[in-house]
């Protein structure tokens, strides 16, 4: 039996043959658990890091055995631009390698489900999962209606939950590092359609605007259309100054008249056609350096919340 130092030195040496090392190094199959650690956790990180966008690699990860599939799942800086892709990804996955709908029911149920952040997936595709028939219909009413309570909440109630349950379960709770933020969206249908949105960005997020950065939301629909917010740093045309601006922009095609409100601070009536963004160019009236400041009072806690 090789030592584990040696093969410590062997994941110095080649890490890419870390990858393949994984699935030889189960527990169930080691008997020296804890000398072996070190090389399992530098395999899974080869793979977490490699495979960090799973869109740019994809053919590769839809090629992986499950073990190594599910250390890229697990991973909470995987860049996905939403946990909808995450979705559709698995499921494609799991119909790959398991085309028998009985052995996908198992393996999703067991191995791949609690590896979908179901609380951060849209609302609309939360619908299309109840009637989906590749996983357990009574495991997904379950899932589905935890992740809708989650939601319910409020941001900062939102996150204490997320650490309070990933402490008790698992990492379906934890936020990935999305290209798009996620939104919270509630409804009216009385006395008018209408919707309202909300928006949570970090401070580091806004720091990592400057000076001409752009981070778009995660697609809500209203009258079925597609829209979407767009928070970004540019400059005030009138002052020359650098300052937080927010658009609402359209992505499908399409006509509607509504109106927004952007935290008391721009409120417009348009009428939308496609590709169209309209909105502030500075939000709140105040150069980006004042908007920064660490006696800003818009940001709580080192969060921007945003209503639109």
């Amino acid at each position: 039996m090789v030592c584990s130092a040696h093969f410590h030195d062997l994941t110095s040496h080649s890490r890419k043959k870390a990858k393949s090392w994984l699935c030889g190094l189960q527990p169930s199959g080691v008997l020296m658990v804890d000398a072996v650690q070190p090389l399992s956790d530098a395999a899974k990180q080869y793979l977490t890091e490699r495979y960090i966008n799973i869109n740019e690699f994809s053919e590769e990860v839809l090629n992986l055995p499950l073990a190594e599939f599910e250390t890229v799942l697990s991973s909470d800086d995987l860049q996905v631009a939403s946990e909808d892709v995450v979705y559709d990804f698995v499921l494609k996955w799991a119909k790959l390698h398991y085309p028998k709908m009985k052995d996908g029911h198992k393996v999703l149920g067991s191995r791949l489900g609690h590896l979908i952040r179901f609380p951060y997936m849209t609302c609309r595709k939360l619908k299309k999962v109840l009637t989906c028939n590749d996983f357990v219909h009574d495991l997904m009413s379950k899932v589905v209606l935890e992740a809708l309570f989650v939601k319910a909440e409020a941001a900062h109630t939102q996150r204490t939950l997320a650490t309070e349950l990933s402490a008790i379960t698992n990492r379906c709770f934890v936020e990935r590092a999305y290209i798009y933020r996620p939104v919270k969206v509630v409804e009216f249908e009385l006395p008018r359609q209408q919707f309202v949105v909300y928006l949570d960005l970090k401070r580091d997020e806004c720091v990592r605007l400057f000076p001409s950065g752009q981070v778009d939301s995660q697609i809500f629909h209203c009258g079925g259309l597609g829209l979407f917010l767009s928070a970004h740093c540019n400059m005030d045309q009138q002052s020359s100054f650098h300052c937080f601006g927010l658009t609402l922009g359209m992505q499908e095609k399409g006509s509607i008249k509504t109106s927004k409100e952007y935290v008391s601070k721009f409120k417009r009536n348009y009428t939308f056609t496609a590709r169209m963004e309209v909105g502030s160019r500075n939000l709140f009236a105040i150069p980006w350096t004042n908007f920064m400041a660490d006696d800003n009072i818009y940001f709580i806690k080192g969060m921007l919340h945003i209503r639109a």
